[in-house]
Parts: structure tokens; sequence; C-alpha cells
């Protein structure tokens, strides 16, 4: 039957998503432009809310779509500019380099991530056990690397399990080419098999903001804080301890304790038939591997090393330390050809081209001063309540912006305020403490909070493992009170004694002769 061309069209718009989803964003491009004719802020603030709603429904749309009409619409109506758009891409390019190179370059190293993880997996029988260990790699590899790239190294290994079992659970073996997207397996064991993977991918996740938040190169507004405060490494580590350490430390107890007690979608065992499958593949894979499959391995584990060693040491941008990954493991694994080096990277351009979206979401958050009178309220509190205020109202606006956004404009505006006589130097010192952990830790309530969040709900592995927002928030909500609640006592409680302590030891020292000459040039 053939259908009207209003119909098509109709049909054509978001493909297949649900109906009432289409709708939704219909109106939301309709009320836009009439709310920010009667009222800017309003409209701002109506954005946001839009753009997380698309964020949320992420398994029924991918959100590059919905949200990059609203935010092609912002741009024409003058909620924002292109110009104001373009320089949050160019501020943030060293992101967009790590999104395109590095993720591309993990894809290149599975062979060695499988084989590692696999081994892991067969040898650790105890979940929580497994569980801990996946939170605490989390939070090692984060204190020293991106966690956008431990959270690809983290996707790359569960797609290649899950591959594994779905391709003998469909009847193929080890050998046989098989795309696991292509047909729906209703058994327990793949639903266990969903629910072992979600819980990992999440403690995996908090892992990334529990070491994330330690040190000056664990997220890219560490590094903003660090520099305009004027730490070095050591310095912003015993800055941040007060409060980082005690919270890593209640945050893998907290890992423990949810795989024991088995609520909020945590403590499903790795069924006993996909155990069986993976031991099966492993010893396959170990009796089929030539001498050119091991030197393949140890190519990858010796780039490995330098992966390690460059990012923690910065030896260049993470972007082009992923490039130089690439370079590296195909030219001496022997892939060569175009079509070959393109799979690489599916899966980072879509999330890449939505980070733009959303980097258009924040210039109109910029442009129209949405979070000014929050800002303002904070620095008119007095004393040891401002450390607090500071702490929590970062962490709210973190759970619905970016935290790297969200950070970098506290710490310009303390700056600012410090420069200008409103604050002393050890006051700024201690709101950069709280602005940081504020940003880290609480951002772990949604995706939008943390990059490393958003990338995994985006990713082609979410929708195989039925990962969708309200799911992630759900599981995150335990990691959510401990981390934010622990942080906040720690604010509240640790952080001025402690650091009066590392004074008194000689560990840190106060910046005052920093601040004259500040105080000086900002006159």
């Amino acid at each position: 039957m053939n259908t009207s061309l209003s119909s098509a069209f109709a049909k054509n718009f978001l493909g297949n998503a649900p109906l009432w989803y289409k709708k939704a964003i219909v109106i939301f491009l309709i009320i836009n432009p009439i709310v920010f004719y009667i009222n800017p802020f309003a409209a701002g603030w109506l954005l946001v809310i839009e753009f997380i709603f698309t964020l949320a429904m992420a398994l029924k749309c991918y959100p590059l779509q919905p949200g990059g009409l609203l935010a092609i619409q912002a741009v024409a109506i003058g909620m924002t500019s292109s110009e104001t758009v373009k320089h949050e891409l160019v501020a943030n390019f060293e992101v967009v380099l790590l999104l395109i190179f590095m993720v591309a370059g993990i894809f290149f190293m599975k062979q060695l991530l499988l084989f590692v993880f696999t081994k892991m997996l067969i040898k650790i029988k105890d979940k929580a056990t497994l569980s801990l260990a996946f939170c605490a790699a989390g939070a090692f590899l984060s204190a020293f690397l991106d966690a956008l790239t431990v959270i690809a190294v983290v996707i790359s290994v569960a797609i290649g399990f899950y591959s594994i079992y779905h391709k003998v659970a469909s009847g193929k073996d080890f050998n046989q080419k098989h795309d696991h997207t292509s047909d729906e397996l209703s058994s327990d064991d793949l639903e266990g098999f969903r629910a072992f993977l979600r819980s990992l991918m999440m403690h995996a996740g908090v892992g990334t903001a529990l070491g994330g938040v330690c040190t000056m190169v664990g997220e890219p507004q560490n590094l903003i804080i660090a520099d305009q405060s004027g730490w070095l490494f050591f310095e912003f580590f015993l800055r941040m301890a007060p409060v980082s350490l005690p919270v890593l430390v209640c945050g893998l107890i907290t890992c423990v304790a949810l795989e024991k007690i088995g609520k909020f979608g945590y403590g499903t065992l790795l069924p006993a038939n996909v155990r069986q499958i993976l031991t099966d593949y492993d010893k396959h894979e170990d009796q089929k591997r030539t001498n050119r499959d091991r030197a393949k391995l140890i190519v990858q584990a010796v780039i490995a090393v330098w992966l390690i060693i460059g990012l923690a040491l910065h030896l260049a941008a993470v972007g082009l330390i992923g490039l130089s990954v690439i370079i590296l493991a195909t030219s001496f694994t022997g892939i060569t050809e175009e079509h070959q080096l393109g799979k690489a990277f599916e899966e980072a351009l879509p999330f890449t081209a939505l980070l733009a979206v959303f980097f258009s979401i924040v210039a109109v958050i910029i442009d129209l001063e949405l979070f000014k009178p929050v800002i303002h309220w904070v620095l008119s509190i007095e004393n040891e309540g401002q450390l607090v205020a500071f702490y929590i109202a970062n962490g709210l606006l973190s759970m619905v912006s970016d935290n790297v956004f969200v950070g970098t404009v506290y710490i310009n505006e303390v700056k600012t305020a410090w420069l200008e006589g409103q604050i002393t130097r050890d006051q700024f010192d201690m709101l950069a403490v709280a602005i940081n952990t504020g940003t880290n830790l609480p951002s772990v309530a949604t995706p939008n909070g943390q990059a490393a969040f958003l990338f995994l709900l985006t990713s082609s592995l979410a929708p195989l493992l039925r990962l969708s927002y309200g799911r992630m928030v759900w599981m995150a909500l335990p990691y959510t009170f401990v981390l934010a609640g622990v942080g906040l006592l720690c604010v509240e409680y640790a952080l001025i004694p402690a650091t009066q302590y590392f004074y008194d030891m000689g560990w840190i020292s106060h910046h005052i002769a920093g601040a004259a000459s500040a105080v000086s040039a900002g006159h």
C-alpha cells in the first residue's frame, strides 16, 4: 500500500522512534522560540531539560538527531551564536581528539584486552571480588589516564564477552563470523549474563570517578583547576586527599556491599553455562594461537606500556597518543587496508558528534548566564558555610550539566573574587578543593554529569545490555549517596583541619607570594 507524501515525511522523521517521542520533539521545537521571546532565561533552562530528556531516551532514539535539532534551533533563534559554539569546541578540542583517536586506538588492542580480562573472569569466581577488581582497576587507571579511555577499554572487553557467548548460543563455533546484533536470544542465561555485565560496567564506571577526583590528570576540569591554582601533581593530590581518599575507601566498600546485598541491579552471578562457554573459548584460543598471534599480543602489550607511560607523563595530548597507538598497533600487526581501519572509528564518531551538540547546549548556558544566580548566591555566604555551599552547588549543577564546564565556570569566578580581594588566597585554595570534589563526586548521579557515563550510555554496548538512562541512574543511586554524602562530610569536617596539618608538616605551603603578585597583576 502506497503512503501519501505527508505520511512518508512523518514516518521518515526520526525513523523508528515511537510516535509519542516524535510529537514531543516537535512540541519542544514549537514552544522554544515562544518561551525565548517571553523570557530568555526560562527558555535556556527549558532547553537544558529538553536535552536531558533526549539523553534519557537514548534507547528510543540516538540523542544526536533530536538534540541536534534543538541545538540548531537554539543558534537560529539567538539563544547562543555559532561563534560561542565554535569557541567551546576549540576549548575542548583535546577531548574531541581523544574520542576520535584514543577510542579507535583501543579497538586495535582488543585481542590483548580480551586475553587479559577473560583470564581474570575465569580465575576470579567470587562476584564481589571480581566487581572490586573492576572498580579498583577503573579507579587506579583513571587517576593517571583519562576516564573516557578507561571506559572505552571496559566497553571493548564487555562487547568481546557478549559476542563470544552470543555466537555460541546462536549455534556457531568460535571460528565462524557472527553479527551479535542480528538476532534475539530468549534465555535465562542471556538475561543473567546481561545483568552480570551491566553491574561490572557500572562498577568500572564509578571507579573512574573515584580515581578521577584524586589527581590533576584524572579529569579535564582537574587540570584547569590545578592550573588556575598554581598546584603541581603532588600538591593537588595532597589538597584533595582529605576528601578523595575517604571517598575512595567508602566507594570500594559500597562496591562489595552492593554485590553481597544484591539490590539496585547488582548481585547477579555469571551463569554456569556462560562461564563454561568463556572457559571453552579461552582453551580454544590457547590451542589455536600461532606464533603470529603471540607476536601480536606481545606488540599490543608493549604498546599498552607506552600508552600508560605516555599518558601518565603527559608526553603529548591524549588524542595524539591515541593516534600513535593506532599507527603502532596497525603497523606491527599487519593491518594496512583502509576498510580495516574504518571499523575502529564506528564507535567513537557518533559520540564525538553528540559531544559537539552537547557543547552547543553549554554555549547556551554561558550566553544566557544560567548559572550566574547560583554563583552569586554561593559567594555571598560567609566563612566555612561557603565550602559546603560550593560543594553542593557544584554537585547539583554537575548532575544536569557537564562537570568540566561547571568546574571551569566556578574556578574562574572564584579566582576573580580572589583577585578583587573578596576572599583570601587560603580561602581560594579551600574553595578550589570544594569545586573539584563537588564536580567529580555527585555527578555520578546521571549519565550527563560525567562524559565517561554518557559515552557508556550511547555506546553500542548499552542496547545489548539493556542499559538505559533510567537504569544507569538507579544503579548509580547508592554510589551517589555514598560518594556525595561522604564527600560532603569530609568537606565540612575534615578539609580545614587536615589542610592545616599538611601546612604544619611542611608538605604544602601558603601561596602568599603568589597572591601578592597575582593581585598586583589583577589591578
